[in-house]
């Protein structure tokens, strides 16, 4: 049995939740959200508790069991707290700025990387290295920090690069290492 998709989901009394067949809304004081979701699930809610669940334990109703109850939940604690993923800029020379509400990078190439504002997304630069992303939906909020943080990972020599504020990177020994 899905532990996750077993439990119930509290909500909270600023959120409405509606359901029109396998379709959820979810508004919050932040914002609004919906998704489509696999017909298969039951969703039912009753006395502010939203519960899952599946027909059968076939493997595919098991893996959606789960990854409904927890994208539900993402969405009631997005619109009620927001999501949000912190970057660091490691380098010499390597710095952030917003120029309106473009995201300029400056990490050692040639030319400056600009990431435009997307709609739901908040990208907050406190310090020349620090880029933090801010948003309602779990899923754009880590998609947006990724792009960000590919533009130039880590790299395991020097560390140089943009990491997740807390990531640890595997160092390795240069040629004199034997």
């Amino acid at each position: 049995m899905s532990r996750i998709g077993v439990s119930p989901l509290e909500i909270p009394k600023d959120v409405t939740i509606t359901l029109d067949g396998s379709h959820v809304n979810v508004k919050g004081p932040k914002g609004e959200l919906s998704y489509t979701f696999n017909p298969a699930i039951a969703i039912t809610i009753e006395d502010d508790v939203l519960t899952t669940s599946r027909p059968s334990d076939h493997k595919e109703h098991r893996s959606l069991h789960g990854t409904t109850r927890s994208l539900i939940g993402n969405m009631v604690e997005g619109v009620t707290q927001g999501f949000e993923k912190s970057l660091e800029l490691v380098g010499v020379g390597y710095r952030a700025s917003k120029s309106g509400s473009k995201l300029v990078l400056n990490v050692g190439y040639s030319h400056p990387v600009e990431f435009d504002a997307i709609e739901g997304i908040e990208i907050e630069v406190p310090a020349n290295n620090k880029v933090i992303v801010r948003g309602i939906d779990k899923q754009k909020v880590g998609a947006i920090a990724s792009d960000i943080r590919s533009v130039r990972k880590p790299e395991p020599y020097k560390g140089k690069g943009i990491r997740y504020t807390g990531e640890q990177v595997r160092r390795k020994e240069g040629k004199t290492g034997k």
